[in-house]
């Protein structure tokens, strides 16, 4: 029995308008849905609120349940919730089954979060039990992107439930199902307690209502950055806790003892892969001018050779870009790159939805598709001479998400990676990773640090609460 029935996949009816759900290779309407609005907002974070406190007191192995259920769930419907991804999200199929499988490992390692020691007992210099506690926030709200939809909004949910708060989730109407409707369901068949989970698919103005909100006191948003500064100083004046993972330009430096057999895979998986549309997107390609000229020529020829076409219906390398806004984005900062000087030397052309993987070559400060984020299959590609050079280069963005280094000498890359500020770094990789068990964030411009994985969780969805119990009333001088 399917998961997702479009007739009936939302159980309560918002007020805002209807919104066709749209499959972005060909065009086609897959469903229908309404849109949240502030008053929505509103009204589901009264009944979440509300819900949110018997959830709170709920035993940890019974919440540890229900995330365990939702994982078994994640594969268990992997064949319905893959066509979704693939149509809704472009995803080629096999990011879709990435996608599921970091799902359920979320939630597996949600479950394990439930009964995580949490607290310490305390010295005190008072006859009293003095300890600390993690209880939970209350009510979390999770604003979620369209690119990897399933992951980014999992990875808040599925912690945040764990943990026992109730979760109102906002992902973006244009992967509203998979990003959103999706996990509703797996959840609700998993038995999670009515009120907990609410679906608000809606636009801007629902964003900021749930910003808003007093009864949100935690806001986790993944977007770009200038979303996120948007959200960070909305939370600020309303004195609320905002985790902002956002945008990246991340680079990956080819020293000149690299493998040029062996990176070439490697770095068209890191600009290509989901059509750029990834937050830590290999942006900036930083190769030492020894190889430069292969290098750019094998990208070239591997970029030439990826087949691009419809995920759903084809078997095909890389899948439609999002939506032709994001399209439009993409071909001006290639045209405009291309007015300033670089060298298209593969790609930089789109039939409808599908753009070509493009590498760049000649590409310098002045290069628009070097210094900005993307967001689409575009390889910028740039020679240095020494280490200390690549170091700069790598370092000079505004951007610190994530940095991949390839070298035959690990340790030379860990060294260059401490001169490089970066939320996460990858030695003989690309710059694209995701583990459930790993903590994931960046720095600067790309967000406020590792807020996702492990111990993060932990910090991000509860409040440190001291207690001390005495035995007997406290006295005092007066």
């Amino acid at each position: 029995m399917p998961l997702l029935d479009t007739r009936t996949w939302q159980p309560r009816r918002l007020a805002g308008p209807g919104y066709t759900v749209t499959e972005p290779a060909t065009g086609h309407a897959l469903g229908t849905l309404a849109l949240a609005t502030p008053e929505d907002v509103g009204a589901a974070a009264g009944r979440a609120a509300t819900a949110q406190l018997e959830w709170a007191r709920t035993p940890h192995f019974a919440r540890a349940a229900v995330l365990r259920k939702a994982g078994d769930l994640f594969t268990a419907h992997a064949d319905e919730l893959r066509e979704w991804l693939v149509r809704e999200s472009g995803s080629v199929p096999g990011k879709a089954d990435f996608e599921l499988h970091v799902a359920a490992q979320e939630c597996y390692e949600a479950a394990a979060l439930a009964s995580r020691p949490a607290g310490q007992v305390l010295p005190s210099e008072a006859p009293r039990l003095s300890y600390t506690r993690r209880v939970p926030a209350g009510v979390v709200g999770v604003i979620s992107p369209f690119n990897a939809p399933l992951i980014l909004s999992i990875r808040s949910v599925a912690p945040a439930l764990a943990l026992g708060n109730a979760v109102l989730l906002k992902p973006d109407p244009r992967t509203a199902v998979c990003g959103g409707l999706s996990l509703a369901a797996v959840f609700a068949a998993a038995g999670l307690p009515e009120e907990l989970l609410h679906v608000l698919p809606g636009g801007p103005d629902a964003g900021q209502a749930l910003v808003a909100d007093p009864r949100v006191p935690v806001i986790s948003f993944t977007g770009s950055t200038a979303a996120g500064r948007a959200v960070g100083e909305a939370a600020g004046r309303h004195l609320k806790r905002a985790h902002l993972e956002l945008g990246g330009n991340s680079a990956m430096i080819v020293l000149e003892d690299a493998d040029l057999d062996a990176v070439i895979s490697t770095a068209a998986w890191g600009s290509f892969f989901h059509q750029g549309q990834i937050c830590m997107t290999t942006g900036r390609h930083l190769v030492h001018a020894s190889l430069y000229d292969e290098y750019v020529q094998r990208l070239a020829a591997k970029a030439d050779s990826l087949a691009v076409g419809d995920p759903y219906r084809d078997r095909v390398h890389l899948g439609p870009i999002i939506d032709a806004g994001q399209l439009d984005k993409i071909s001006g900062l290639v045209e405009a790159s291309r007015s300033a000087g670089a060298k298209v030397a593969a790609g930089g052309t789109h039939d409808r939805l599908f753009y070509r993987p493009t590498v760049l070559a000649h590409v310098d400060d002045r290069t628009p598709a070097y210094t900005e984020e993307v967001f689409g299959p575009v390889a910028p590609v740039r020679s240095f001479t020494t280490a200390d050079e690549a170091a700069a280069l790598a370092a000079q963005s505004p951007y610190g998400l994530s940095l991949g280094i390839v070298t035959r000498d690990p340790a030379r890359g860990l060294d260059l990676a401490d001169r490089i500020p970066t939320g996460i770094v990858h030695i003989n990789d690309q710059t694209v990773n995701d583990e459930a068990v790993a903590p994931f964030g960046g720095v600067a411009a790309s967000g406020t640090g590792a807020r996702f994985g492990g111990e993060a969780n932990l910090e991000a969805f509860t409040e440190l609460r001291w207690t001390t119990v005495r035995g007997d009333v406290a006295p005092y001088p007066f």
